[in-house]
């Protein structure tokens, strides 16, 4: 994995709540704290793919790389696509993670994980899951489920992503959670694509590679990551933070 390149994509504009890639979180702009757990991940190069000119001077302000993207992107996979063709014009990188900006609290080895199924050339794109424990969000739509089986390698083959609770029967249910590796040349072919029917159907944009026939592979971890969306979000994580020190 050493020729990894790690983009972060950050937009200024949230309707939950704007401005959120600057929200301080112990004193440092929240997508600071997720540039840090990247870098912590020790995969590679790091940079943070950003619409506006505040974040790139944030990221900047504390020792960090940023590009600027176009603003009117309609996909964070589109944003990375687009940093990493300005960064990286030459393809010196073959493998490009995209990690959300609003994920402050991710383990590096959650980062980590997303990796592992790329020691499979036949993988396109490796991402992870976690088991849902909560039995409260079995039904919650707005916990993605990843259906998906053993592929003997210890890690798992993806055959659906719903937002319905499947697969039934008796069994855990998985929890999808948006971070993905992607071969250099699978970026190039995703953001060709054009939506899919069942990513239309469903809103997720992960079904498009699945329905043109690329093979996703999940690393399953112990806990999910908090995510920030809502001022109550943040200020958990704010404790959380408090409480690290």
């Amino acid at each position: 994995m050493q020729n990894a390149l790690v983009v972060i994509p950050a937009r200024l504009e949230a309707s939950r709540l704007p401005g959120k890639p600057l929200a301080d979180i112990g004193g440092k702009p929240m997508i600071v704290r997720v540039l840090e757990q990247a870098q912590n991940a020790r995969l590679g190069r790091v940079v943070v793919a950003c619409d506006h000119k505040d974040i790139a001077r944030a990221v900047e302000n504390h020792g960090g790389e940023a590009v600027l993207t176009r603003t009117d992107h309609q996909s964070g996979s589109d944003r990375i696509h687009e940093a990493t063709n300005l960064v990286d014009p030459n393809g010196n990188h073959q493998i490009v993670l995209n990690l959300q900006g609003d994920v402050p609290l991710i383990a590096p080895e959650a980062i980590r994980a997303a990796f592992t199924p790329l020691a499979d050339p036949a993988v396109d794109i490796g991402t992870i899951m976690t088991e849902i424990r909560d039995p409260r969000f079995r039904d919650d739509p707005s916990f993605v489920k990843a259906v998906a089986t053993p592929n003997g390698n210890g890690a798992f083959r993806a055959l659906y992503f719903t937002r319905a609770t499947a697969p039934t029967g008796d069994g855990p249910l998985y929890q999808h959670i948006g971070v993905y590796a992607y071969r250099r040349h699978a970026l190039d072919r995703f953001v060709s694509l054009k939506p899919s029917p069942l990513e239309i159907r469903e809103k997720l944009e992960q079904l498009r590679a699945l329905e043109a026939g690329m093979r996703i592979d999940i690393s399953a971890i112990d806990s999910a990551p908090m995510d920030v969306n809502t001022p109550e979000d943040l200020e958990r994580a704010r404790a959380a933070i408090a409480g690290q020190s």
